[in-house]
Formats: C-alpha cells, structure tokens, sequence
C-alpha cells in the first residue's frame, strides 16, 4: 500500500458481508481520504481465477449500495494473487463497469543475485531508451 501513496485509514480486516443466510468476508477494508473511496483488497495464495473477479464484483456491489455514504466515490477493488495470466483476467473484468485491479504478488523476497540481474536488466533497456 505504501507504493501506491499516502492516504489509507484500515478500517477492517475479514469485514463480515451477510446476503440472506450466507456470510462472505473481505480480506482488507481501507478507505482512502483523498480519493473518497473504499479500497478493497483481496488476496490469494494461488494463481487468479475468473471466479474472484465475481467475487470482488459482488463486493464491491455490496459496497456501493451499503457503505457508501454521501460525497463518496465508488469503492476500488483489488485482487492480489501470487500468479495471473493476462488474458483470463482480461476475459474475466472485461464487462466490469465496476473499478477491479488484479495483481500479482511474491511469496517470497528475491534473493540478492535475482535482484542484481533485475536491476542490470533494467537498467540496460532504460540505457537503449
């Protein structure tokens, strides 16, 4: 979260959704102050399935018809995964009017020689720029 600025008062973790007789539950609940808006985050320890974007899409239905209060924006929705394939969550938003970013994420921190290569590899592509 602190890559992507200032701004995020946690509100929840497992924030409790109950439709009908069945409860769900959002892994993270922020809202952020400048954009006005819920930021909601879930995260797996898999690879990305067509089915979480339905999941968050349901969220963030609820969000938007239960919590937001007046002046709010619509709330943001973010899967983080530890593995995605471009086209299957291009197939599974495409249609979303809603806002649903997917993500992935390491389970584990590079160790010094994959992140020496990183860098040297980036570093060469800006150099051609």
């Amino acid at each position: 979260l602190l890559e992507l600025g200032t701004g995020f008062c946690f509100e929840a973790r497992q924030f409790r959704i109950t439709v009908g007789n069945e409860h769900h539950r959002v892994d993270l609940v922020f809202y952020h102050r400048r954009l006005r808006c819920h930021v909601l985050l879930d995260l797996k320890i898999r690879a990305f399935s067509h089915a979480d974007a339905g999941q968050m899409n349901f969220y963030l239905n609820y969000f938007k018809k239960n919590m937001m209060a007046k002046g709010d924006q619509p709330p943001v929705g973010i899967v983080l995964c530890s593995d995605k394939d471009e086209t299957k969550v291009e197939y599974a938003t495409a249609g979303l009017s809603q806002k649903l970013f997917v993500s992935r994420y390491l389970v584990a921190l590079p160790s010094v020689e994959q992140l020496r290569r990183f860098v040297e590899a980036n570093r060469a592509q800006f150099e051609r720029s």
